[in-house]
């Protein structure tokens, strides 16, 4: 696979939504379409590098990085939940002036630009999930239906969160090694590159700049169904999907069903962060579908 050189940066910007001061990189070339790219939990910005340098020159791309992600603000009360992201994506994109949009979202990200993507069908051109479709429906409705022990749940695992103390690491070197290991196929370039703009310097050692209660779903986040979301969608939209990811096929699941014009695309010996692990096709397919 070859990786794109990354030495071109993006121009970094703020904005606020909700209170809370939130980042994004802006790759310029503003009298192009704007093309958002959303990252997924636990992820920032730069992970998206490869793709904006790919098609900046056709493209206004504008990836940012979620709250209490990357170099957005942490929400001092943990909301993390799917309607504030979509407003926060909402306030993004009207910052940014353009009538319509394309949108790429990996992950959980691709969940919250779903759901903008539903509710304002209008302004979004083409939208591209990238293994963004979650669990599996079995999964889903038993946490759907469990809402008191999910609640019990919630606060004890915030609870245990505010109680530990952050992880640190000696040095980068460790840093760029854990990513390796949570993606086996990364490449050295990529593993580093993901590593330095995904930890911070702290006083004690390095630690990673997201949130710890990012991951701490409220039960109320799996009380709709998704797919209530995905019949509004208007865009045509591609289903991108690797074998060796946690999720499941959506053509063969049946939820690609819900969409309105859908495409899935599947990138054999990919996991779930196909962007990354085949990035070469991934463009190619991107670029064919936009």
């Amino acid at each position: 696979m070859s990786v794109v050189a990354t030495n071109a940066e993006p121009v970094s910007r703020f904005y606020t939504s909700q209170g809370l001061k939130l980042h994004y990189n802006d790759w310029g070339n503003e009298r192009a379409p704007l093309l958002l790219l959303v990252h997924g939990m636990r992820d920032h910005a730069r992970c998206w590098d490869w793709v904006a340098l790919a098609l900046r020159d056709r493209w206004h791309v504008v990836a940012p990085d979620l709250r209490g992600h990357g170099d957005s603000q942490w929400s001092p009360d943990g909301a993390y939940i799917n309607p504030y992201h979509a407003f926060d994506v909402t306030e993004l994109i009207d910052l940014l002036g353009h009538d319509q949009v394309t949108i790429v979202g990996h992950s959980f990200g691709g969940n919250v630009c779903a759901r903008y993507a539903a509710i304002y069908p209008e302004r979004v051109r083409r939208l591209v999930l990238v293994d963004a479709l979650g669990p599996s429906d079995d999964k889903m409705s038993g946490w759907a239906t469990e809402p008191v022990t999910r609640t019990r749940d919630w606060i004890e695992k915030r609870r245990g969160v505010m109680a530990r103390a952050a992880r640190r690491f000696p040095d980068l070197e460790e840093a760029v090694a854990r990513m390796g290991d949570a993606n086996p196929h990364l490449t050295a370039q990529q593993a580093r590159h993901l590593a330095i703009h995904g930890v911070r310097r702290f006083d004690d050692g390095y630690g990673w700049k997201y949130d710890p209660q990012l991951s701490i779903f409220m039960p109320e986040d799996f009380l709709l169904d998704g797919k209530m979301f995905w019949r509004e969608i208007t865009a045509p939209t591609l289903l991108c999907w690797g074998p060796e990811s946690w999720t499941i096929n959506p053509e063969t699941s049946g939820r690609a069903a819900a969409f309105r014009q859908h495409r899935t695309q599947v990138f054999e010996g990919a996991g779930h962060w196909l962007h990354h692990d085949r990035l070469d096709d991934f463009l190619s397919t991107l670029n064919e579908f936009l």
